[in-house]
């Protein structure tokens, strides 16, 4: 400790409260982390202003409104109606607090853990395959071939299709009497599938029909990360004898981490919310075998007596097993060593 003549008071040096470790410690007038990002960047700021307020009215509106339904018993007979031009039915539903979630988890004819579960495969499978496809076909592409700008845009096209005209189209492909796959099949002397009636070949045809549209994001999104790897590394684990394997391992993989986890995390919030693929190849079906959980939040809504807020419910649910999730998976990839 050192004394300073000016003021004769003590001041205190390297090992003392303002530590490089630990930072300078915030006073009364310093202004927060916020304000100083704001007073910065006040033209960034600006600037996204508009569109963060148009987000906010859309997502933000509509999520307040699912939350204070789903602590409701709000139901089609219950609702606000409007008919013609005189006359008005006003809402008479009520707060019922927490029973709708209770019911969903805990009751009786609760059905929720069975779709949860095979939503969890789905995703799983989904992601998985879609991934070990894309990063294939990624590496392919890197190479340098004849043709290689032709293969790309044919390989994009199942993305840039709108997802309802590629899952009819497979569900005509898959139909059973005159699908043209059981067709190619028979004429090989194979046997045929009841793709979309059975409930094994229906799980494992809406899985391959996801895979089919997920696949070409994997693929452009890891191709522009093979991209950006030196080559340099590769020269150097050559001239040290590496082999082929090792270098993908060693090399591609590491160099691959930042891209591959935005890729799952994207593809694992898009999976778990697919709808277009299991309402329009299935409807759930045969029986409830393909339904998720999102399909279900629809059919509570827009089917039969329509339950608004045990559907709202549903939704909440979906909502909040995705927060988790991505949250533990951001705390995975910063133990690993990302920043996010």
């Amino acid at each position: 400790m050192a004394v300073d003549t000016t003021t004769s008071r003590p001041t205190v040096e390297a090992a003392g409260g303002n530590s490089p470790a630990r930072g300078p410690r915030r006073t009364a007038g310093t202004p927060g982390r916020l304000r100083l990002a704001i007073s910065k960047h006040w033209y960034a700021w600006t600037l996204v202003a508009p569109v963060c307020i148009v987000v906010a009215v859309l997502v933000g509106y509509p999520l307040l409104q699912g939350l204070y339904l789903s602590t409701t018993d709000a139901n089609d007979k219950n609702s606000e109606k409007q008919i013609g031009q005189f006359l008005h039915i006003p809402a008479s539903y009520k707060s019922v607090g927490l029973d709708n979630y209770t019911e969903i988890l805990f009751g009786a004819h609760s059905t929720f853990w069975a779709r949860l579960g095979w939503t969890v495969t789905w995703t799983v499978s989904c992601v998985a395959v879609s991934f070990v496809v894309g990063l294939t076909l990624a590496i392919m592409l890197n190479r340098k071939v004849r043709g290689r700008s032709v293969y790309r845009t044919l390989l994009i096209l199942p993305w840039a299709v709108p997802a309802f005209v590629s899952t009819f189209s497979w569900r005509f492909i898959m139909n059973n009497d005159r699908g043209f796959l059981n067709h190619a099949l028979d004429a090989m002397g194979l046997p045929t599938f009841d793709w979309l009636n059975d409930p094994t070949m229906a799980q494992i045809s809406v899985v391959l029909v996801n895979v089919w549209l997920a696949f070409p994001f994997v693929m452009v999104a890891v191709l522009g990360g093979l991209q950006s790897i030196p080559a340099e590394l590769y020269e150097a684990a050559e001239m040290d004898g590496a082999s082929a394997w090792q270098k993908f391992w060693n090399i591609t993989m590491p160099s691959l981490r930042p891209v591959s986890s935005t890729v799952i995390l994207l593809s694992t919030i898009w999976t778990f919310n697919m709808f277009p693929v299991i309402f329009l190849l299935t409807n759930g079906g045969p029986g409830d075998q393909t339904q998720l959980l999102v399909t279900t939040a629809y059919q509570k809504a827009f089917t039969g007596l329509r339950q608004f807020g045990e559907s709202s419910a549903w939704g909440v649910l979906i909502l909040l097993i995705l927060v988790v999730f991505a949250v533990l998976y951001r705390r995975s990839l910063r133990k690993q060593g990302e920043v996010w």
